[in-house]
């Protein structure tokens, strides 16, 4: 029995916004969402959507986890950076070195994304977006690729990475040290049990080393989790 990662989920003040800004970008269409958000549907082999919630919440610190975009060419990193630009994003420095060959952006809500150089070895084989790349502890990467069933593709020095075995993005935590956690996390996990028995999932995920959070969500049908790194995440009901 095993979670699906079913979408990440952005808090947003303006989810049209931030929704039309990563549509820009990825190329993505959107599509109805559940819960008065915004969804982006893939256009490759990603495997999960993205939502963008509204949210009054102000994001107070940098964010625990931020896409890599993938690149082809130079040209094709140039191209991929403009059109960010153009569509609202902006360049932030987060103490990355002049000569570093990747590029830091924040989309219209300050949500940090690399574009990376061409020829990265580790997002060789990826599609546009190549990682979520997270700060985070080695026992949080053991315990999401028991969740999700993925395998370790990355174990070393503390650092970790699992993927899908369907291909899709890496996702990869950074190890120690790792950052104090300030509020809630915009980017969650949304997960439904792939054997639609809610209750028993969030049981084994508990017996994994998640808790149970409450964010003052009242009485609603999905149930609000933490992982060993304390990042919200919810388990959908199934369908």
């Amino acid at each position: 029995m095993t979670s699906q990662l079913v979408a990440l989920s952005f808090d947003a003040h303006d989810p049209v916004r931030l929704a039309r800004f990563w549509a820009g970008v990825l190329g993505w269409e959107s599509a109805d969402d559940p819960r008065e958000g915004i969804t982006l549907l893939p256009a490759d082999d990603t495997g999960f959507r993205l939502r963008f919630l509204p949210s009054q919440e102000d994001k107070p610190v940098q964010n625990r986890m931020h896409f890599d975009l993938t690149s082809s060419s130079l040209e094709n990193q140039r191209e991929t950076v403009a059109r960010a630009l153009e569509l609202g994003g902006r360049h932030i420095d987060i103490g990355q070195s002049p000569d570093d060959p990747h590029v830091v952006l924040a989309d219209p809500e300050g949500n940090e994304f690399c574009v990376i150089e061409p020829g990265n070895k580790f997002l060789a084989d990826c599609g546009s977006i190549g990682a979520l790349s997270c700060d985070g502890s080695q026992q949080v990467g053991y315990f999401w690729s028991e969740a999700l069933g993925w395998p370790l593709v990355w174990d070393q020095d503390e650092e970790t990475a699992i993927r899908s075995p369907h291909g899709g993005p890496k996702i990869a935590w950074g190890g120690p040290p790792v950052e104090e956690k300030h509020g809630k996390c915009r980017p969650h996990f949304d997960l439904t049990p792939a054997d639609g028995d809610q209750r028993a999932e969030v049981d084994r995920l508990l017996s994994l080393g998640a808790q149970r959070v409450d964010l003052g969500q009242g009485d609603v049908p999905w149930v609000v989790m933490a992982d060993p790194d304390g990042n919200e995440f919810c388990v959908l009901p199934a369908g």
